[in-house]
């Protein structure tokens, strides 16, 4: 289980020395863990985004977000990023569609009565045709409450139109991340 840490910022965690950003408020229960997000691309251009919101925190309104979570005890990048995707939106992919993780970021948000901070990877996963439907089956209880739609956006619509997104950076990031460059972005405190 990933730690849990109360107290103010800037607090180290015992078992790494790290130092926790100190852009980061001191407002709740601080939960520290690696995460994987994903590109979900299918055939005619268009990736994945689920339309999302906290039912903790309404006044965060609402927000389109890469398919993704946290890196269980033991498990890779890799095989999170294929878990995540079967159960948040029901596509079963091979590990050989996931991409490498090029795309590296460090962030913090509000979800539920906790603030996440995460190391988080960006991989790129391509399907060989046009996006299906979500199915919802297999997600956990809180994501059923959280996702409530789902759009398969062309590319250049989420350049275009720049919608409120997690990662928040993605609409400027995703044509350089699906270029294939390498991504180092700055801690982002989203909420």
């Amino acid at each position: 289980m990933p730690a849990i840490i109360a107290g103010p910022a800037g607090r180290r965690r015992p078992d790494e020395g790290r130092a926790v950003d100190p852009e980061l408020p001191d407002d709740l229960p601080l939960f520290e863990r690696e995460a994987v997000r994903l590109v979900v691309l299918d055939a005619t251009g268009r990736v994945l985004l689920f339309h999302t919101r906290d039912p903790d925190h309404p006044r965060l309104g609402t927000w389109w977000e890469l398919p993704g979570g946290g890196l269980d005890p033991g498990e890779t990048y890799l095989e999170a990023a294929v878990r995540e995707l079967r159960e948040e939106a029901g596509i079963v992919v091979a590990p050989a569609q996931v991409g490498a993780p090029t795309w590296r970021r460090r962030a913090s948000f509000r979800h539920r009565q906790r603030r996440h901070l995460q190391d988080e990877v960006v991989v790129p996963v391509r399907l060989p045709g046009p996006g299906p439907d979500v199915d919802e089956a297999d997600r956990l209880d809180y994501e059923v409450e959280d996702y409530f739609g789902f759009r398969w956006w062309p590319v250049a619509d989420v350049v275009a139109e720049q919608p409120r997104c997690y990662p928040g950076r993605l609409p400027e990031l995703l044509p350089a991340f699906l270029a294939g460059e390498e991504i180092d972005e700055p801690f982002e405190l989203w909420s």
